[in-house]
Order: C-alpha cells, then structure tokens, then sequence
C-alpha cells in the first residue's frame, strides 16, 4: 500500500507499473476468479491506497517486496488505521506469490471463509 500524497503516484499509475508478484497474484484474484470474491487492485482506503481490496469482506491483501523491511512503523501506523475502520490486512511476501501462490490463496481463502456469513459487519466509512 501507497500513502496518497502529492508525491505519490495514483492508483492508476501503480496499476500501470505492478511487479511481477502483484500481476500473477492479480491473474488469480480478478474476475470473482478466486472464492467468487470481488477484489480491486490499488483501492484507495482513507489516506492510503491498497495494493488488493475485497469490499464486502473488508479484507487487504498487501504484497511486499524487499524495499518494505525498513517500512516496519509506516506500515503498523497503516494497519492500525485500516483495522481502527473494520479491514483486516494480510501480509504475504512477493516472493512467496511468485514461489507458492497455492499457500497465499489458502492463507486467503481461509480469511474469507472467516468472515460472519461471507460479509463482516461494516466498520466506519472512511
């Protein structure tokens, strides 16, 4: 996940320029492709925007890559928030999309199916 600033690039253009681990895990998550579950790519919640986003189970799904071990205190401020508002926010590294893609979509599958009768009650609106 991005923060939004006048630095930053929009979601339009972290769609344009998406890894390798963010176009095979989105191959598989677009198109209700995976658990009938609507996801978007570079969804924008409250200040930041999320690299994948199911709405209806308030679920992120952040991928990160080697340039993320120094961001430890940015991103617990961005969970804190996003879970301050009702989302869940699952972690996986690129490497483990490009390596093991059936383990995150069962880590994925098994957070969807815990959600209260498929939809969570919704948090704040941000």
């Amino acid at each position: 996940m991005q923060c939004r600033a006048s630095a930053a690039p929009s979601a339009r253009t972290l769609r344009a320029t998406s890894t390798d681990a963010e176009r095979k895990l989105w191959a598989a998550l677009r198109n209700r492709r995976f658990a009938n579950a609507k996801f978007r790519r570079q969804h924008s919640i409250g200040p930041y925007i999320a690299d994948f986003a199911c709405v209806a189970a308030r679920l992120v799904v952040k991928l990160d890559g080697s340039q993320h071990t120094d961001a430890a205190a940015y991103d617990e401020r961005r969970s804190a928030m996003m879970a301050e508002h009702g989302w869940r926010v699952l972690r996986f590294w690129n490497a483990d999309v490009l390596t093991n893609l059936d383990g995150v979509l069962r880590m994925l599958e098994h957070a969807l199916s815990h959600c209260a009768d498929g939809h969570p009650h919704p948090g704040p609106a941000l």
